[in-house]
């Protein structure tokens, strides 16, 4: 197991505890979701995701299943580089920057709708 030091971080909107980390020079934040009901996943990828403003950040997604409607909203504009089932069932995504896409990303809208 890791020893990275984990630091929670006060995120904007978020409704469940964030943390970041250095993975080399990568800045990661992480949040994990899967004990909550729906619209709080998609409320804290959104909210965590306006963290990811360059290429050196990831946003780490812990959640109880595939969020496939957040995937369908921000696909074009954030890059899915990791999926993983966890031992316990969860899911972990890792989510990165897209330059000249990230930023045309709407992030104010929450609501599960593409």
């Amino acid at each position: 197991m890791s020893d990275i030091s984990k630091e929670p971080i006060e995120v904007p909107g978020a409704t469940v505890p964030f943390f970041t980390y250095k993975e080399g020079e990568t800045q990661v934040y992480e949040f994990d979701t899967s004990k909550c009901g729906p619209p709080e996943p998609m409320v804290n990828a959104m909210a965590g995701l306006k963290l990811i403003d360059g290429p050196d950040k990831r946003l780490v997604m812990i959640n109880h299943k595939k969020p496939m409607g957040l995937l369908g909203k921000i696909g074009d504009n954030f890059a899915l580089l990791e999926e993983e089932e966890l031992p316990d069932g969860r899911v972990k995504l890792v989510f990165g920057y897209k330059p000249g896409a990230s930023e045309k990303a709407n992030l104010d809208d929450a609501s599960c709708a593409g």
